[in-house]
């Protein structure tokens, strides 16, 4: 039996939340906090001024309500009864019916997959759970490492052109046997619909954070912007580069080897596994960055470059016009260095 030691670092911002002097209101000024557990992580939510519709309890509330719905009812591996969960043990070959925020994260998932030829493929969840990646939120088992026969009969279940997916009524259904994982976009999808909740409520600044994922929109009173920040792959709480939101409202998502992860016989092993490989990703890349109109598409693109490697994510990227920054180990692979596509490097601060 191989002996594992185990890492788990319970700082969730994959980005910063830079200094909190910068955000400090003037004596007449208040910013408000919201924090909670979601998803196996944790959610931020900060406001200049809360809606005059509902009141601050009830507000308080509903936001927690629809992450526990996302999490707890839908899409939640740790939950038994969720829709995700009873999916994967429902019988092959039969509809199963879901939520439109099943849908809706699927549909993003598929899309995902085909730009990036399968580097990220939500049906991964075998090879995940044989990683040991999928026990509970940021630990892997303490188990043997799958032999590569193991690998390769896993990854005979890994493939979502497998999965199908309709609209009306809102159903999946499985061609060959497999188990979805949705820890990819789930959280994104859950900061979108959060920044939906409060474009709703007239909220025109406001801040959102979900294990790294990030929507912001609006200023503070005196016209200062939220700043958010890239962190520095390493132990310790660095910034990498500054974010200039520019104004715009924007969604930002993070994903790195670097954070979760075990170490086996002197070797490390990400969370990020790739699902053409069926192994922890293991190059040069130690985090990527994307900014897009959605956090659910960049929290899916971040996962689907770091399996693709620096070259190709930065190649496509470009092709497509994306927001990318990349973080990547140089030859020693202990010098960092980054890279960033042209439809990023204008939100960098200088």
């Amino acid at each position: 039996m191989k002996q594992l030691r185990r890492f788990r670092y319970t700082l969730t911002f994959l980005l910063l939340f830079l200094a909190w002097t910068w955000l400090r209101p003037e004596p007449d000024q208040e910013v408000y906090q919201l924090q909670g557990q979601t998803m196996g992580t944790t959610y931020s939510v900060r406001l200049w001024q809360f809606p005059d519709s509902p009141g601050r309890e009830e507000f308080a509330a509903g936001i927690q309500e629809q992450l526990d719905r996302l999490d707890k009812e839908l899409m939640s591996l740790y939950a038994e009864d969720s829709q995700v969960s009873r999916f994967n043990r429902a019988v092959t070959g039969e509809w199963f019916p879901v939520a439109d925020e099943v849908i809706d994260v699927i549909e993003v998932a598929e899309q995902v997959s085909e730009l990036s030829g399968g580097a990220f493929d939500i049906t991964v969840e075998p090879l995940v759970q044989r990683w040991g990646f999928a026990e509970q939120p940021g630990a892997a088992s303490e188990g043997q490492l799958p032999t590569q026969a193991e690998l390769e009969e896993l990854r005979v279940q890994v493939d979502y052109r497998q999965l199908e997916w309709r609209r009306d009524p809102a159903a999946l259904r499985k061609r060959a046997p497999l188990r979805i994982d949705l820890g990819g976009v789930a959280k994104g999808y859950a900061v979108d619909v959060l920044a939906g909740y409060f474009d709703s409520l007239g909220l025109g600044s406001y801040f959102i954070e979900i294990g790294g994922e990030i929507r912001l929109r609006g200023s503070r009173p005196d016209g200062g912007q939220w700043v958010p920040a890239i962190e520095r792959p390493s132990q310790g709480r660095e910034v990498q580069a500054v974010i200039d939101p520019q104004g715009e409202p924007i969604a930002l998502a993070g994903s790195g080897d670097y954070r979760n992860f075990f170490v086996a016989d002197g070797r490390r092993y990400s969370h990020e596994i790739d699902p053409q490989t069926g192994r922890p990703v293991d190059g040069e890349l130690a985090a990527v960055y994307v900014i897009s109109e959605s956090a659910v598409l960049a929290d899916a693109l971040t996962t689907a470059f770091m399996a693709m490697g620096l070259s190709e994510a930065r190649e496509l990227a470009i092709a497509n016009d994306m927001a990318a920054y990349f973080i990547y180990r140089q030859a020693d692979r202990e010098t960092l260095a980054d890279d960033m596509t042209p439809a990023f490097a204008g939100y960098i601060e200088r």
